[in-house]
């Protein structure tokens, strides 16, 4: 007599025809009965696991949870990032170019001061003060928005550093969400456009803030010498007396901003 089989999914789900014989019939029904029970067993949230499985499908789940629920940029904010990456590098060493000696080197001094381990790259703290450092006062979703469209990841740093090799760690180590840096370049370049950008008379009037000392709104001859030895510079009182003279147009003996102004813009 010809046997016939029907193919269904796995785990007791299927069913294979026997011919109507009584011992065939009891093997057919243990072997659907087996299968059953092995595949409620797999399904069973309650399965009993070796201690070392515990310890496995434990590690596991830590690790997961430990990994940061991070949002990919969308492929168009992406490009739009790389091409402002590019033009940042095109156009940065001209307007660089266009800065003094000495605002170059207060940029670069600014950098150096706060790249602490000295990697040549700055994160989101170093980069803050840095640019307060310089005169700037900036938000911190606008220092946000410069690491990501302009920083790099700290881990493909190191990944660089180790010849793209990458070591498998174990499971129970937690995971490290990367840092994204600054390079000098990036910084050098955003922060010179910065500059530029700068309205003149501000920047006036910032330097008149730090010789008038308190805010009274006017620098007196005591402000002018304690700028004079904070800048180590050499003048004689006669000829700081004579600078007050020179500029003070109302004649009460100091110099106010309107005063200040005048001197700078010439």
């Amino acid at each position: 007599m010809a046997t016939t089989f029907q193919q269904q999914p796995a785990y007791g789900a299927s069913r294979v025809k026997f011919p109507s014989h009584p011992q065939a019939q009891q093997q057919h029904n243990l072997l659907s009965t087996t299968t059953a029970n092995h595949a409620s067993t797999l399904n069973n949230p309650s399965f009993p696991l070796s201690q070392q499985q515990q310890q496995q499908q434990q590690a596991q789940t830590n690790q997961y949870q430990q990994q940061p629920q991070t949002h990919h940029q969308q492929p168009s904010t992406a490009l739009a990032a790389q091409r402002e990456r590019e033009r940042l590098d095109r156009e940065g060493p001209n307007t660089l170019s266009q800065l003094s000696e000495e605002q170059r080197e207060e940029i670069a001094e600014a950098f150096a001061l706060f790249d602490l381990d000295k990697d040549k790259r700055i994160d989101y703290h170093e980069l803050k003060v840095a640019m307060k450092a310089l005169g700037f006062e900036v938000k911190k979703t606008e220092i946000l928005e410069m690491l990501q469209v302009y920083g790099v990841s700290s881990t493909s740093i190191q990944q660089q550093a180790q010849g793209q090799q990458q070591q498998q760690q174990p499971i129970q180590q937690p995971y490290t969400h990367p840092k994204l840096l600054l390079p000098q370049s990036s910084f050098t370049y955003l922060m010179a456009a910065r500059i530029l950008a700068r309205d003149p008379q501000e920047e006036i009037l910032r330097a008149f803030e730090l010789f008038d000392e308190g805010g009274k709104g006017k620098i007196s001859l005591d402000d002018l010498r304690r700028v004079a030895r904070e800048l180590g510079e050499g003048l004689q009182e006669e000829e700081l007396v004579a600078m007050i003279e020179e500029f003070d147009l109302d004649g009460d003996g100091m110099i106010d901003r309107e005063e200040f102004l005048g001197i700078c813009l010439g």
